[in-house]
This record gives structure tokens, sequence and C-alpha cells, in this order.
């Protein structure tokens, strides 16, 4: 190679480095992870705007974190753990590098039976972990309304699973949030985007710490 080019491709790679730096990316993150955000009306954003929703504003505070990861909002308004199960194939064609998980409210609004969450989500974990998808899972409680006996039935499948599977589990996706109606829209089901800021606050450390851990 010339002098004139060697000199050039080091003045190009020096401006190249300086621009990446500036815009406050280590170069280890230039290529992004991509994570599915697969779920119901509770990350697909439903009453809300785009910018509000679950998906948006973590993204923002990933993006702010610098950690280096593109969120795809995987999330259906109305999704069971049985609707969810039919369309996971698709939902992965985008070849994530990982998969958090948030499904099973709408199970537990319609009462559906325990042993059927558990086993359509059992079927979800498994076949990610068949595909070799680290799982960041987030956990639902049922309403006290159901009665104790659903309501511990209910609650037990998310830490269950996620042993079974390795999982990360973040407990209670509405965590700070379940029925305060300063934080949810009017059917006390759904957050506001004041409702979704919390659960991306609190959830946002554990989801960094998974994200670290991402190959």
């Amino acid at each position: 190679m010339p002098i004139d080019d060697k000199v050039s491709r080091r003045v190009f790679l020096t401006l190249t480095g300086a621009m990446v730096l500036a815009a406050g990316i280590h170069p280890a993150q230039a290529a992004n992870k991509t994570v599915l955000v697969f779920g119901d009306s509770l990350v697909a954003g439903l009453g809300l705007s785009e910018p509000d929703g679950f998906v948006a504003q973590m993204q923002t505070a990933l993006d702010k974190a610098n950690a280096g990861v593109t969120l795809i909002n995987g999330g259906v308004s109305g999704d069971t753990t049985a609707t969810a199960l039919n369309r996971l194939d698709w939902a992965l064609g985008d070849k994530p590098d990982g998969v958090l998980v948030e499904l099973g409210a709408n199970d537990m609004l319609q009462g559906i039976g325990v042993d059927t969450v558990k086993q359509n989500l059992d079927a979800i974990l498994a076949k990610l972990t068949q595909q070799k998808l680290p799982i960041f899972l987030a956990g639902m409680k049922a309403s006290p309304g159901l009665g104790a006996d659903y309501v511990s039935a209910f609650d037990a499948i998310y830490p269950e699973l996620a042993a079974t599977y390795g999982a990360t589990l973040y407990p209670f996706y509405l965590d700070g949030v379940a029925l305060d109606p300063k934080l949810n829209q009017a059917d006390l089901i759904h957050p506001n985007a004041k409702g979704v800021a919390i659960i991306v606050g609190k959830m946002l450390p554990s989801l960094k710490a998974w994200l670290a851990e991402l190959s």
C-alpha cells in the first residue's frame, strides 16, 4: 500500500472512531442486539399514543443507558397464552437475540384454568429454549376476586416456569401501578403514560442486567 493510502486509511479510521464515540456509542455496541417483546395489550400499548407505550418508553430508557438493543413490539391486544402460542413462530420471524414474554393477564381476566395457562406458557418457553433464545419473563398476578385457590395457583406459574427454563423472572409486570386510578386508564387495567413510565423505571435495572448477559 502506498504511503498516501496508508495515511488516508489511518485518517478515515480515526474520524470514524471519533464519530462513533461522539454519538455515545461504544464500538462493541455498534451492532445492536434485538429483543422481541412478546405479549398482549400491556405491551402493545392499547389506548396510548405510540411514544407513550411500554416498548417506546423502554426503548428510550435503554438508549439513554447505551444498552445497544433494539426492541421489537410483538404485543397483540386481546392475546391469551393460547393465541400467543399460535402466532409465536410468525413473531420469531425477525430472528431476535432474546425474548421478553409478558402474557397471562387476559387468561386471568377470563378465568381460564390455571393448568391451561401454565401448559400454554410452558409450550412458549419450551420453544424459545429449543431455539436457544434467552428469556425475560414478566410475571402477572391474579385478581383477589378470583378466590384464594386460583390466586395461589396462578401466581405460582411464573416462578415455577422461570426456574424450569432458566429464565430471568420479573415477578409482576404491573408492580407499583396495578389498580391505581392515577396511573391507569379508565378501565383500571391498562396503565396510562405515567403508569408505563413507572413500570419502565422499576423493570429497567433487571432488564439491563439480563441484556448484559445476551451472547
